[in-house]
């Protein structure tokens, strides 16, 4: 850089501090994952060392003087360094865009991943074994493997890095485009320990496997099962996004996912008995009716069953936290539909709705779900009969090309692939209505349990949930805070009124600021972001329990424990929400 350019630059520098100060935490190193890009382009833009406060008396208006008689000087010779800094800054950054350009330029010649003489071979196997910092960290991006079990602390976007342990880092990458940098792929090699040629098998097609035509997942979704494919995004990115993306949505399939043609697919709406029976196709849903957008979140029954799988055995897929999603869903609502059938839900006799998928079993009997005509009454204009999710046609996963979705209710009943709408006097009698996603108290086992004896879930209770930090983080070593975000949300359509956080195991709490969705607060649909920053115990002996909970606008609250809402199913845990990390010394 020239001379002069680097002495105008310096006179620059002094008015940029404030800026730096607000964007220290991106300054700590390059983002590999997880930063956005804002802060990484403003982070690089500052980079500079902040001067310590000058010791003389400074004018309000932040001049330095002795004097009055010297102030009028002191203001001609700032005005004066102002213009020397502002084209010094000008040739300091063109000089300083010059060089990232040509780093740019070298990239592209070179832009990572390749296959590098002379560095050891690996194979998926050996990299999948890196997962922890006790057996260091790696990564792969295209031919290279990594190791970046040093760098982890020091990464802009926290722990979030380590959803790519063992694997490849690129479908994360994939998620915050400030990765898409040369700069960033030339930190990358820096870390480079070998070459990996071996490619993920593709599972061959098997015409006699009725899930082989199931759609491809996205890499971080992690598979509960398999056949049926069920599976849940990290806890660690629920809260980077007010709407899930439609890949990151939690899936959960009864049974293998229906390939459907929408030119032929039709919607029949009926009533039991003798009356009315239509038909819609997709064309109609889309053309006839008034499109309605609401965000809600549809959850699991058995979100967070992992958590009372440690007190006993339970049946069911071992969720994690998130079992859970908030989508903007959109169609036209139940009654306009049932009203151009000419049926009036307010006048109807029957007891019932149920709504029918095409989901079938090898028995050829359909997934179906039912809800109480009560219900269906209070939710006429709030239910949705969706055709998009997240202003874009449905993913197959989640029921293309048509699925109900019934706002506060349990996922259960929120049918995918909807064929069809009928009014009954009888509830649903399929499986999932009649013999699952029931709640019992903890004495009810598997040789006494009556499903009978108590109705299907409907609003599911408050819950919350912490995704950041996750459990077993290593903060950076003598931290004095550590910053707590998660998710909250109640069924029935309950607004958030606090969430209360502790960091010392429940001794004292700290409320949380809320992000709440702009619904009304006894039509809250969607969930509720919080965050709060905590101070860490002065006591805490290289390791501290954070506890979450939440209460609704109705004044319910969690439990304080797992143990006493434990059940058969693992259903209904909504307990206080517990995360351990450390605390290492320096």
């Amino acid at each position: 850089m020239p001379i002069f350019a680097s002495i105008a630059a310096a006179s620059a520098r002094r008015f940029n501090l404030n800026a730096l100060e607000r964007n220290r935490s991106c300054l700590k190193g390059l983002p590999i994952l997880g930063c956005s890009s804002e802060s990484f382009k403003f982070g690089r833009k500052f980079e500079i060392s902040q001067r310590s406060a000058s010791s003389s008396s400074t004018h309000p208006r932040g001049f330095e003087y002795e004097h009055d008689g010297r102030y009028k000087w002191i203001q001609h010779k700032m005005v004066f360094a102002a213009i020397f800094g502002l084209t010094g800054s000008v040739l300091y950054w063109k000089s300083k865009n010059g060089a990232i350009k040509a780093a740019s330029a070298k990239s592209s010649l070179h832009p990572g991943g390749e296959v590098i003489p002379g560095l050891p071979i690996y194979t998926l196997s050996d990299v999948e074994k890196h997962k922890t910092k006790e057996k260091r960290i790696w990564v792969t991006y295209k031919n290279g493997v990594y190791d970046i079990t040093d760098y982890v602390t020091s990464h802009p976007g926290g722990t979030k890095i380590l959803l790519a342990a063992g694997g490849s880092i690129e479908p994360y990458w994939n998620m915050y485009g400030v990765h898409k940098q040369g700069e960033i792929v030339e930190m990358l090699e820096e870390l480079r320990i070998g070459n990996i040629t071996e490619k993920p098998k593709e599972q061959a097609f098997d015409k006699n496997d009725p899930y082989s035509n199931d759609p491809k997942r996205h890499p971080a979704i992690i598979p509960a099962s398999s056949k049926p494919f069920n599976g849940e995004p990290p806890s660690a990115i629920l809260t980077d996004n007010f709407l899930t993306p439609n890949d990151l949505f939690y899936i959960r399939n009864h049974l293998p996912v229906p390939d459907v043609n929408v030119k032929s697919y039709k919607l029949d709406i009926s009533v039991q008995g003798p009356g009315k029976f239509t038909s819609f196709s997709f064309d109609d849903l889309k053309r006839k009716f008034p499109k309605k957008s609401t965000a809600v979140v549809l959850q699991c029954a058995g979100n967070r069953r992992s958590e009372m799988v440690k007190i006993k055995p339970v049946k069911g897929l071992n969720w994690g936290t998130s079992a859970i999603g908030n989508a903007e869903w959109s169609g036209p609502c139940l009654d306009d539909l049932l009203k151009q059938a000419g049926i009036d839900i307010d006048q109807v006799t029957q007891k019932h709705v149920l709504f029918g998928g095409m989901d079938k079993d090898p028995a050829g009997s359909p997934y179906e779900a039912s809800i109480p005509i009560e219900l269906a009454r209070l939710l006429k204009r709030d239910i949705i009969v969706a055709y998009e999710m997240n202003g874009q046609e449905i993913p197959r996963d989640h029921g293309y090309p048509v699925r109900i979705i019934i706002p506060g209710i349990v996922g259960a009943r929120q049918v995918k692939w909807l064929t069809s709408i009928k009014l009954s006097n009888e509830e649903s009698m399929c499986h999932w209505q009649q013999n699952d996603y029931k709640g019992f108290h903890s004495s009810i086992d598997w040789n006494n349990v009556n499903f009978k004896s108590v109705p299907a879930i409907m609003e599911l209770p408050v819950t919350s949930a912490i995704c950041e930090p996750i459990e077993g983080t290593d903060l950076a070593p003598d931290a004095d805070e550590v910053t707590v975000k998660g998710y909250a949300w109640s069924g029935g359509g309950r607004g958030i009124v606090r969430v209360d956080v502790s960091i010392d195991g429940g001794k004292t709490w700290d409320s949380a600021t809320l992000s709440p969705p702009k619904q009304p607060m006894y039509k809250t649909f969607a969930w509720t972001f919080w965050e709060a920053t905590l101070p860490i115990p002065k006591n805490h002996k290289g390791k501290v329990e954070i506890i979450c909970k939440a209460a609704d606008l109705s004044y319910n609250v969690q439990p304080d424990s797992v143990e006493g809402i434990w059940n058969l199913r693992g259903v209904l845990s909504n307990a206080w929400h517990r995360v351990n990390i450390s605390i290492p010394k320096s």
